[in-house]
């Protein structure tokens, strides 16, 4: 049991751990993204350089079925090194990423937010046993609840592999999570409004560890149909970077 079968180099397979929240046939930007970062771990790789940033624009849903990643380097340095991705199924490209290493170096660490505990597990909630992606993850909110509107701060692990027969990094564990600060920190009804995110930033000052994300979640929505959500991410360890997607709204 995983989210995805690896077919051939740069080609999987989508299991139903992958499904979305908003059409049962369509994957939740999760996944997708772990998959990209899984992939760019892949491309390139050299020691003493990390991932600090990830953007991932998203064109359109990605189907539950067969899909290709493909990773290039744009530029390779000795400090920073950009890396990109696209998403395609079917022939047709519904993501594009790209992805800055930078250089590890002693440097003087300055304060960072503390982590807040992790709750114990709670009962079922719709993240649980509504779709695919919410029941292949366990979440335990700090604050705010599943389906409530407003802010949110949630913990969260993947109860499954990534891909089969591969060992899930931080990083990817991260990236899956990530993608949920709009769903987590909800404003409008979900039964009456779409808040659907076409993009997603990922910034990070340390390397995360541990199978644990913590997402400190705020969603605004504007006037004339674009929101935004801001999420500080967590290890267990204390803050480690933020993350923001771009949201567009619209009635149902």
């Amino acid at each position: 049991m995983s989210m995805y079968t690896r077919l051939a180099a740069g080609r999987y397979l989508a299991s139903e751990h992958t499904q979305g929240p908003w059409d049962p046939a369509t994957q939740h930007m999760g996944p997708v993204t772990a998959l990209i970062v899984h992939e760019l771990a892949q491309t390139a790789p050299r020691a003493g350089l990390e991932l600090s940033r990830l953007a991932v624009d998203v064109f359109g849903p990605v189907p539950i079925g067969e899909l290709e990643v493909r990773t290039e380097v744009i530029r390779d340095g000795k400090r920073v090194q950009c890396l990109a991705a696209t998403v395609s199924s079917g022939g047709r490209e519904q993501a594009r990423a790209t992805a800055w290493r930078i250089r590890e170096a002693g440097t003087p660490a300055t304060p960072a937010l503390a982590a807040p505990p992790i709750p114990p597990a709670a009962t079922d909630s719709w993240l649980s046993t509504g779709f695919g992606y919410g029941k292949a993850t366990d979440w335990r909110f700090v604050s705010g609840t599943a389906g409530a509107t407003g802010p949110a701060t949630v913990w969260g692990r993947v109860l499954m592999p990534l891909v089969e027969g591969e060992e899930i990094t931080p990083l990817e564990r991260l990236a899956l999570f990530a993608d949920s600060g709009n769903g987590v920190s909800q404003v409008l009804d979900f039964a009456t409004h779409l808040f659907v995110n076409v993009d997603l930033t990922i910034s990070l000052f340390r390397a995360p560890a541990g199978e644990w994300v913590c997402m400190d979640a705020a969603t605004v929505i504007g006037p004339s149909g674009r929101g935004l959500t801001r999420s500080t991410l967590f290890d267990q360890d204390g803050e480690v970077g933020t993350a923001t997607q771009t949201l567009f709204v619209a009635p149902r």
